[in-house]
């Protein structure tokens, strides 16, 4: 079924081509010290400046070796060493092997390391019978065999990761080029909201989607400006989205995007800038509206994107639609949704078709390596205590009805951004 079932709703996959379309990645950038780059995009290729290893070395703790010394005899002299740091220099006399440690430049001439395990010591003596027979280069690490000088390491668009530091400290660079974060200005709207420690009054509940929105715009690679909570009030509402638009590249609103007699964010959306659309064919999520905020000059426009106020509604719709955005606005290239992989349901699944739903799932690994998944329980996208629970996403497709334990589905694993 498509969206035509449900007039005005806009298909998801429409709706993030109408999203990307109108972004441009930011281009400036900055120099960062090395060990501050994580969650960063690089804003050019960064190309080795030198050969890792810069030199052959030792793989092992062991002897260094001449094949052919071995070819006539298995029992060689010591009489050498080469350490991490401090290598051996000096005469290598034939007939004779050199002790050498692990992460020791290689002395001229060896063409092999025995491994001090298949080595049997007597005095400056040592046999290798139980080595033989040797392969050329055994147990040595090659000049530039992981990195070669000039290699491209990583590319322009990279998020630097954990992984990427320490690859980058092992070709001696210092810093590093890259582009700005991308400031996200973020508010909720309601009177109903309170912060946390009160004591709530009859009608009230506590504002709960700010502190996971701000996690995850941090996880998103974003500069996250927490603005509070506002009140259903149209000149505090526009007084807190012209600040916004002043101080940042994207505005998020949690709630007032809805049709209730006080959500007066549409209508100053039209006032101070565009409205892009309003409503997706999914579930929960369907009251999510994006559009951009304009200046006269356009030296401080800025996209907008409202959530839904609903708990799992605002963390869906910013995990599966925001998302993509801000991946592209920070530069970052490579990008990728999680992957969908198809289970069997161990649980039935409730729906009606028209909408892509986007279920609370566990999943595990059956002794088969079969996916199966089940239901968290309740899925009203009030009730955040099984987003909790859950380790996916189970996408039911928008023509689909309800699910029968024993049929295939679809899940989605949840990312790191939403899990770590």
């Amino acid at each position: 079924m498509d969206s035509c079932a449900n007039p005005g709703l806009m298909p998801i996959d429409d709706a993030l081509t109408k999203m990307l379309e109108v972004i441009t990645p930011i281009n400036h950038t900055t120099n960062k010290p090395l060990s501050d780059t994580v969650g960063y995009v690089l804003a050019q290729d960064l190309h080795s400046p030198i050969n890792v290893p810069p030199f052959d070395n030792s793989a092992m703790d062991g002897y260094a070796v001449r094949i052919d010394d071995l070819s006539t005899t298995t029992t060689l002299t010591v009489v050498g060493k080469s350490f991490a740091g401090i290598p051996f220099s000096g005469d290598w006399p034939k007939g004779s092997c050199i002790r050498i440690m692990t992460g020791a430049k290689i002395p001229a001439g060896c063409d092999a390391v025995i491994m001090q395990e298949q080595a049997t010591v007597n005095g400056e003596e040592v046999n290798f019978s139980q080595a033989l027979p040797l392969r050329k280069h055994q147990n040595i690490r090659t000049l530039g065999e992981d990195i070669g000088q000039n290699d491209l390491v990583l590319p322009k668009g990279h998020r630097l990761t954990p992984r990427d530091i320490p690859m980058v400290a092992t070709l001696g660079i210092p810093s590093l080029t890259v582009l700005n974060k991308p400031k996200v200005a973020f508010f909720s709207t309601g009177d109903e909201l309170q912060p946390l420690g009160t004591e709530l009054k009859d009608g009230e509940i506590y504002d709960s989607n700010r502190y996971g929105i701000k996690i995850m715009l941090e996880k998103f690679g974003c500069e996250a400006i927490d603005l509070g909570v506002i009140p259903d009030d149209k000149v505090k509402l526009r007084q807190t989205f012209i600040q916004a638009q002043q101080q940042a590249d994207v505005v998020i609103t949690s709630g007032g995007v809805s049709v209730g007699e006080a959500d007066y964010t549409k209508e100053i959306l039209e006032e101070l800038g565009k409205v892009g659309f309003w409503k997706i064919a999914m579930k929960p999520g369907k009251p999510f509206a994006f559009g951009q905020l304009l200046s006269q000059d356009h030296s401080s426009d800025a996209i907008f994107c409202g959530l839904p106020g609903n708990p799992v509604s605002a963390i869906l719709t910013l995990y599966i639609l925001v998302q993509p955005l801000l991946a592209k606005l920070c530069g970052h290239s490579n990008w990728q949704p999680q992957p969908t992989i198809p289970a069997k349901a161990m649980t039935g699944f409730k729906k009606f078709p028209g909408r892509t739903d986007f279920q609370r799932g566990i999943y595990s690994i059956n002794e088969y390596g079969q996916f199966e998944v089940s239901s968290t329980g309740n899925q009203s996208s009030g009730a955040f205590r099984s987003m909790s629970l859950a380790n996916c996403f189970i996408v039911l497709e928008s023509e689909r009805g309800s699910v029968e334990a024993g049929e295939t589905v679809t899940i989605q694993t949840f990312a790191p951004a939403f899990y770590s």
